[in-house]
């Protein structure tokens, strides 16, 4: 039996040229977006902007109207604090998808690699009872 196909593990890195091209300016902007990514995708990054927008708040407060205390949950606090830890969220998700994936394909090649082999016996098999279905004598 010849092996015609591949087995290929796809993990989420190895994507990255397809969302910019594999060209120069698409991996520069590939490394610039991983990049901030990893630095915005961080609880650091998320604890600095909570600070950053710790700052306003008295501001906000003193002006007591509604809509400025509500825009600066809103708008201030909640998106400038959420959007690293959603970040950080999906790499975790992310990080759990690669390694069930990883795991998934060992299982998948050890699956093959048994069947092929299963394969290679049946063969082998059907082999030496053909030959002995020609020794046998038929009356």
């Amino acid at each position: 039996m010849t092996e015609t196909s591949s087995h290929k593990l796809v993990l989420s890195h190895h994507l990255h040229k397809e969302i910019h091209g594999d060209n120069l300016i698409g991996r520069f902007n590939t490394i610039v977006a991983v990049q901030v990514t990893k630095i915005v995708g961080s609880m650091w990054c998320a604890y600095a902007f909570a600070l950053l927008a710790i700052v306003s708040l008295p501001a906000a407060i003193s002006s007591h109207d509604p809509i400025i205390i509500i825009a600066w949950i809103a708008q201030t606090f909640l998106q400038l604090v959420l959007l690293p830890i959603i970040i950080v969220g999906q790499n975790v998700q992310a990080a759990a998808d690669d390694a069930r994936a990883q795991s998934d394909h060992d299982t998948l090649i050890s699956i093959h690699q048994l069947t092929s082999d299963v394969h290679r016996i049946n063969e082998q098999q059907t082999v030496i009872l053909e030959k002995l279905d020609k020794r046998t004598v038929k009356p």
